[in-house]
């Protein structure tokens, strides 16, 4: 079978590594081009000595893109910097941004999180939003997709199928979210210096966060309604990972089982999200470098209250192995191809 071209824009920072190290071994997706404009000229192993072992093409500038060669694009550029560029990109190109400029069906929306207007508005209106257990059908057909943030997806898996069953009222939930330093991305910020992340915890965005945006898009299109919910990130001291403790009230009496008895349902036969037995919850570390989403369920001493708990790796699940997941569908692969990864541990 012919090999499909790929180029990742943006392929010097966090998300563009952990596709290249996915699409090292692909069967099917080849690297052609990879991008990164201060780089430009450079070998990808001076940005990325983990990689110095493959054969891979020297980093350009995006300018230098033939496109008549590319098949599939991963866009891996900064918030904001992603609109102009995909709308000069041909036709005959798929695309799956991982930026957050096309996540959001409202360009008023957008405006509002993001502090400036959509520059691509006509672009916009194919983009299908990536939660690829969710929209795979949709997915398989869309041109562009648009890869959902890490806290949106570690955070609707759990909720939405108990959304769609009835089973969880709107009006009460509770997002207590945690990620690893590498959800700011590579770029020096002093937020992220060694000595401003390591000992200690701190919640960040409070009330403010623009991942708040998508998760309140996605739960009014399960509700059918506009939905509010409260949503708290926090900075972990760790590089990678991700846990959202999500507080909700049952509705209709149902209880912790029914509840899990509807995921169960919903998940039986999905390779990457997995729901734990009764007693377990996920803990980070157990899905560290893999495509893995793990859920757990607990029942609160105050009556009513049912606690969900979900782990992702926020670089994978929560980014790039996503990305290829949904690149996979696309493309007609299955969608599995280049993500058979064991979570690594210790």
């Amino acid at each position: 079978m012919n090999a499909i071209n790929v180029a990742i824009l943006g392929a010097s920072g966090y998300t563009g590594a952990e596709l290249v190290r996915f699409l090292a071994n692909h069967p099917r997706f080849s690297l052609q081009f990879l991008t990164a404009d201060r780089r430009a000229g450079h070998s990808m192993s001076a940005v990325f000595p983990q990689l110095a072992h493959l054969n891979l093409p020297e980093l350009v500038s995006i300018e230098q893109v033939n496109w008549d060669d590319v098949a599939a694009c991963f866009c891996c550029l900064p918030h904001a910097t992603t609109q102009e560029v995909l709308a000069r990109v041909p036709a005959h190109v798929r695309i799956v941004d991982l930026s957050a400029d096309f996540r959001l069906a409202d360009i008023a929306a957008y405006a509002k999180w993001y502090g400036h207007e959509h520059h691509a508005p006509d672009l916009q209106k194919e983009a299908v939003y990536g939660l690829t257990e969710t929209y795979r059908a949709q997915i398989q057909a869309a041109r562009l997709v648009a890869n959902p943030g890490c806290y949106p997806t570690c955070s609707l898996l759990p909720l939405i199928p108990l959304v769609e069953a009835g089973l969880i009222e709107e009006d009460d939930i509770v997002i207590d979210a945690k990620s690893g330093v590498s959800g700011a991305g590579r770029a020096a910020k002093e937020g992220s210096l060694f000595c401003e992340v390591a000992e200690g915890v701190h919640p960040y965005g409070v009330a403010s966060h623009r991942h708040v945006a998508e998760i309140d898009q996605e739960m009014a299109k399960a509700y059918g309604h506009a939905v509010t919910v409260s949503f708290t990130p926090h900075l972990m001291p760790m590089s990678r990972g991700m846990l959202a403790s999500i507080y909700v009230r049952s509705r209709k009496g149902a209880s912790c089982d029914d509840l899990r008895a509807v995921l169960e349902k919903r998940y039986k036969d999905e390779a990457f999200v997995k729901i734990l037995p009764k007693g377990v919850v996920p803990q980070t570390r157990h899905v560290r470098g893999s495509n893995l989403c793990l859920i757990g369920l607990a029942e609160d001493r105050v009556p009513g209250r049912i606690l969900l708990f979900s782990a992702i790796d926020n670089l994978v699940k929560g980014a790039s192995g996503q990305a290829l997941q949904n690149m996979n569908l696309m493309f007609g692969l299955p969608e599995t191809m280049g993500l058979d990864l064991v979570p690594m541990f210790p």
